[in-house]
């Protein structure tokens, strides 16, 4: 027996490795305003092998970039923008599938990163990615006294995504919603507080989220998002073409920030 699990170790651990080793698998994304080239992360497979997977099967090729804020970030990805008409709000199109979470400290959300899109907390406690939609982080650069609160902040959305998974948070999130629809803000400011309590307690319990030096370094000189570290999955990253993430990120766009003109891309692997 002791021979037989000691095999089955040594073989985990060697597949380990072997995978950590592998070269990086590299993607490009081409679009009307120039090429992206992106390196895929071997640290989250699931996110990976997903992504080339759709790519294959040619799933991205005619899609839009039907979001873009600038100083933030460009997403795209939904299946349903490839015969968008114009003016149509977009982002709900999906797969019939969700991605578990990969989060890794290592991995976060610097200038360049491509991360997948999700549903949120309210409805997603997991945090489990879209199986299709993703987003090219544009971000802006930090001072460290912002980094600050946005360590309080990731610390805060930790604490509601623990609070929610309790049924009855759950019920004062869905009652918030429905005062909220109806217009009824006496109540909507009840329930809030209702949840900012319970949210209070569950921060209490947790530790403060603190930002690594390798976070705070990108942060504070090339940028990025950092609010969203520990929440959103990063399986990737830009090493040629933020010069067109950042075109596209600042083209005119509608009050949903979807461009005025299509921005359409094509995806493939690079052997």
């Amino acid at each position: 027996m002791k021979k037989v699990f000691f095999f089955f170790v040594f073989s985990l651990l060697f597949s380990f490795l072997a995978a950590s080793q592998q070269p990086e698998t590299m993607v490009l994304i081409e679009t009307p305003y120039g090429n992206i080239k992106l390196k895929l992360y071997n640290e989250t497979p699931l996110h990976r092998e997903n992504f080339l997977k759709l790519i294959e099967k040619h799933f991205y090729d005619s899609l839009l970039f039907h979001r873009v804020i600038n100083t933030f970030m460009i997403q795209g990805g939904d299946p349903t923008s490839k015969n968008a008409p114009a003016g149509k709000i977009l982002g709900e199109g999906d797969v019939n599938y969700t991605i578990p979470a990969e989060f890794n400290q290592k991995l976060f959300h610097k200038r360049g990163a491509l991360a997948a899109a999700r549903n949120g907390d309210e409805v997603n406690p997991e945090q489990a990615s879209s199986g299709c939609q993703f987003y090219i982080v544009q971000g802006k650069v930090f001072s460290d006294s912002l980094l600050a609160l946005m360590e309080k902040r990731v610390t805060n959305m930790k604490a509601f995504n623990n609070a929610i998974r309790k049924i009855e948070n759950k019920i004062l999130v869905e009652k918030q919603n429905q005062y909220l629809t109806e217009g009824n803000i006496d109540s909507v400011k009840a329930y809030k507080a209702r949840l900012d309590q319970a949210i209070e307690q569950e921060a209490a319990k947790i530790p403060a989220y603190k930002f690594s030096e390798e976070q705070r370094k990108a942060y504070t000189t090339i940028g990025g998002t950092p609010h969203l570290d520990g929440s959103y999955t990063v399986f990737g990253e830009v090493i040629e073409g933020m010069e067109v993430v950042d075109k596209i990120a600042t083209v005119p766009k509608d009050r949903n920030d979807r461009p005025l003109t299509d921005v359409r891309m094509k995806i493939s692997i690079i052997k």
